[in-house]
Formats: C-alpha cells, structure tokens, sequence
C-alpha cells in the first residue's frame, strides 16, 4: 500500500496467518540530523507500551523492529480504523456526534496521560524538551544560521515570562487534531508520539490550542471544536491538576515558535535533500505565516 503520514513512512499491511487476517501498520524513521526533534523510534515504541499498559487509546503496540529485520529504525503496530483528515472531522457531516464528543475528551485523555507515574517514563529525561523546551528550540533553530527576527522576538518573550516550574508530567508532545484517529463517537486512538517528553502539562494543552492547529476556526480555539475554558473544566473533572489560562496561552506562544521552527527543518530538509518532497518545500512559505501569527499574538491582535 502507498506511504501515508507526514514526516514518516507509515504503511498499511495485512497479516496472513492461515484463515485469519489482521491490519497493522508499519512506521519507519526518515528524519535525521542534529536538528532532529523527534524521539529514536525504540523509545517512541516504548512510550506508546506506557500509554497503553494504562488503557490510553493508542495503536496496540506489536513489535519493533530490530537488526535481523533489515527494516531500519521502527516499528509496527495495529491498524485503528477512523478519520485523521483535520478538514473532514471538522466539517464532515457523519461526525458531527464525534465533535460534540472531542472537546471534554481532549481534557479526559490529557488528564490520564499526565497522571501517569513518571518513573514508568523516565528515559524520557535525556531528551532535550524534557530538560528545556526552549532552549532545545533555540538550540534547532541555531543550527541552520538563518535569520529569523519574529522567531527570535518570540524566544525572548519566552525567556522572559517564564512562570515558575510547575509539577512535571509525561506529555504527548504533538497532541492536536490530525494526530487522532477519529470515529464517529469520537477519539479511537492517539497517534504520533515521537515528541513525548516530560514537562509542564500547560504545554499538551497549549499545543493544541496554538492558532496553527484551528484549522481556520480560529473562534475555536481548542482544534478548531471549542473553547480552552471547556478543555479546562474537563482536564480538571478527569483529576487533571488546575492549570491557569495564562499557562495556556504562554504555551500557545511557544506552540507557534516551535511550529515556525519545525518548519524551518523541514524546508532545509527539502533544500539539502535529505527529504525532498511538495510538502516539506511548502514549509519555507509556511515559516512566514507561523511568524505573522506569532507577531500579531504577541501583540495581542489575536486571541
């Protein structure tokens, strides 16, 4: 079957065994480099095992592959049928139950994943984003000496507000919708977990209120669905810690810094060839629109 998936080769297979068939789906590493922000695919596996072992929706995790494969860096998990497409489980008719359903399951599925014992996920500690965040940004952004006036306005808004360290927590990293697989009573499974790491639970929810991840519905601002007070009152209700609305929106702002710098590796990714294609040429353009958000944000134009 044809590659699916945005910055990794994901492929839909079946399993034979005899009379009985089973759907998996395989995930292969393609990104690389110093800039890298994603997690090595072993531990990437090995998140997704903490999160199911605690009854998480998340892709059953079946194997990773290993040398005797010769498969590269990945690994395989089962096939979770649902809707990915933000356009589609924003406006498709047959979802309309499912919308109603995701913003209180936003703050539920947040909650028990920030409540998980952080001793089940410490290998996490020695990435980057779980000692600093910004300045494992800063750090990327450094690596390719491009000037960028608006990004650096926005790590210095950063550096300068930052709130005391909150309790930390094991975060998604990437949760938002396009990384949910969505039927029509909502949330089927969380995808996409190469950017787990410990931190601030503020920064899950700021990620998926960040402007870039509305999909247009800018009024809306959790994905595009609801409101943040709603996502709120959810997280709170599923035993989730309370978390203050500036919180929120200090992390918006660094949603919007890390998008535009993500979209800077992509882009220098196409440019080098090292991972050429439409899309990721399409990110040097999407890098100045990040900025434009980011700049009439911080100036507060924009909610």
């Amino acid at each position: 079957m044809p590659t699916l998936g945005g910055s990794n080769r994901t492929v839909l297979f079946d399993l034979v065994e005899g009379s009985a068939r089973r759907r998996l789906a395989s995930r292969q590493e393609t990104s690389g480099g110093e800039a890298n922000p994603f997690l090595a695919p072993a531990d990437q596996f090995r998140i997704m095992q903490v999160a199911f072992a605690h009854g998480l929706p998340v892709p059953e995790p079946v194997f990773a592959f290993d040398a005797a494969d010769a498969m590269g860096e990945g690994f395989v998990t089962a096939f979770v049928a649902g809707e990915t497409m933000p356009k589609r489980i924003l406006q498709e008719p047959a979802l309309a139950a499912a919308r109603a359903a995701l913003v209180p399951q936003f703050g539920i599925l947040l909650a028990r994943l920030h409540g998980i014992g952080l001793g089940e996920a410490g290998f996490l500690e020695r990435y980057p984003d779980s000692r600093d965040p910004i300045t494992a940004y800063r750090d990327r952004l450094d690596v390719y000496g491009e000037p960028h006036p608006a990004i650096e306005l926005g790590l210095r808004w950063l550096e300068r507000h930052r709130a005391p360290a909150p309790r930390r927590a094991l975060l998604h990293g990437d949760f938002r919708v396009g990384n949910l697989i969505v039927g029509e009573d909502g949330i089927q499974a969380v995808l996409d977990w190469e950017c787990a790491h410990i931190g601030s639970a503020a920064e899950d929810i700021g990620w998926l209120c960040t402007r870039s991840w509305r999909f247009g519905q800018v009024d809306r601002p959790a994905g595009g669905l609801g409101s943040r007070e709603a996502v709120l009152a959810a997280y709170r209700a599923a035993g989730g810690d309370a978390v203050e609305p500036d919180e929120v929106r200090y992390w918006e702002i660094f949603g919007l810094v890390r998008w535009a710098i993500l979209n800077v590796w992509q882009a220098h990714g196409h440019v080098a060839g090292s991972r050429r294609s439409p899309a990721f040429a399409a990110c040097g353009r999407n890098t100045s629109l990040i900025e434009y958000d980011l700049m009439l944000t911080l100036a507060g134009r924009y909610d």
